[in-house]
């Protein structure tokens, strides 16, 4: 018996030396020292030898089986450090080599533009006031001046959620609410930006949701001539010095007078061109003096304070001052056109 466990050790530590993955290690260890493997077969015999060759072959046994066990023990590390090796080799960065350049954003062409808008009127003194975009009735009809049977209602086809409370269909609901939490005191001087809906066609001029800016102005004096300055001053510093406004009458429910007001083109300096139909004159707005019932809803007294009101669309900004022809090209995602404002 003792030959034979000195034959099983040489040829287990000759297989073993030569496995050459895990799974024949593991398949050599089964061999060797598994529940059925050769040592245990070897062992069972050893019932048949007498009381003192058991201690001898006992020892040798032991020996048999710590040399087996070391050596797998060192085959496994062997093949841990390679496979460390090999992942290491694989998962390496060269951090010596530049990086891939991730894709910068920038400013959507439509809120630079309604951040020059707020520039200019915060530096004219004004502050910028906000509201809900889901409205009620009152607070966008009738406080300005749109009773329910009011047939400017038709103009704003809007998106009722109740028969009281929809989606606002301008941001002047903003100024009712400034002018209510003023308490009567002036002065007031307000812009009101934000998103806007009403039932319109997409189009290359329409949709159903766009953005605006409104702007009051409440206090005791306040004249016509206040209102075409502030413009005035608008237009130039959006669109350049040289350019020029004029008022055309028009009608508003919640502004009387009330004026449509066009900018000079910005594409012919008012030469006539396609772009304004050879009359050299671009609508950009609406204005007039706030309506003595609009004051009252506000909480003001139209027989001491007077006021003007003036709402323009920022797509209608945008479109003029980059030369954009159609609306839709703001909303589309497309990264050609949007590429053309990176670097404005």
């Amino acid at each position: 018996m003792k030959e034979r466990l000195e034959a099983l050790r040489d040829e287990a530590l000759r297989e073993l030396a030569e496995a050459a993955d895990p799974a024949r290690l593991n398949d050599l260890r089964v061999k060797y020292l598994g529940k059925k493997g050769a040592l245990t077969e070897i062992l069972r015999g050893m019932g048949s030898l007498s009381a003192e060759e058991r201690p001898v072959v006992g020892q040798i046994a032991n020996e048999v089986r710590g040399a087996i066990e070391q050596t797998i023990e060192e085959k496994q590390r062997l093949f841990q450090e390679q496979e460390t090796e090999r992942r290491l080799k694989a998962e390496t960065i060269d951090v010596t080599l530049p990086g891939r350049k991730l894709p910068t954003g920038t400013i959507h062409p439509l809120t630079r533009v309604a951040r020059e808008i707020e520039d200019v009127f915060l530096g004219m003194g004004y502050t910028i006031a906000e509201g809900p975009e889901v409205e009620t009735d009152f607070f966008n009809f009738e406080a300005l001046n749109l009773p329910k049977d009011h047939p400017a209602r038709d103009m704003q086809d809007s998106f009722y959620i109740t028969d009281e409370i929809l989606l606002r269909t301008q941001t002047s609901p903003v100024q009712i609410r400034a002018m209510q939490a003023m308490n009567g005191q002036t002065p007031l001087k307000i812009i009101c930006p934000g998103k806007v809906y009403r039932r319109d066609d997409d189009d290359a001029t329409h949709s159903f949701q766009f953005n605006q800016v409104e702007g009051l102005v409440v206090d005791k004096n306040i004249r016509m001539s206040d209102l075409k300055g502030t413009l005035l001053t608008f237009a130039r510093a959006m669109f350049g010095p040289q350019a020029r406004i004029r008022l055309r009458p028009s009608f508003f429910p919640f502004t009387e007078p009330s004026v449509e007001v066009d900018v000079t083109c910005v594409q012919c300096g008012g030469d006539g061109c396609r772009m304004c139909k050879h009359t050299g004159w671009l609508e950009i707005l609406g204005a007039g003096m706030v309506h003595p019932r609009v004051l009252e809803y506000g909480g003001y007294d139209p027989n001491e304070v007077s006021g003007f009101a003036f709402g323009l669309g920022i797509e209608r900004v945008a479109l003029l001052k980059y030369g954009v022809d159609d609306i839709r090209s703001f909303y589309l995602n497309d990264m050609r056109f949007l590429r053309q404002f990176a670097r404005m």
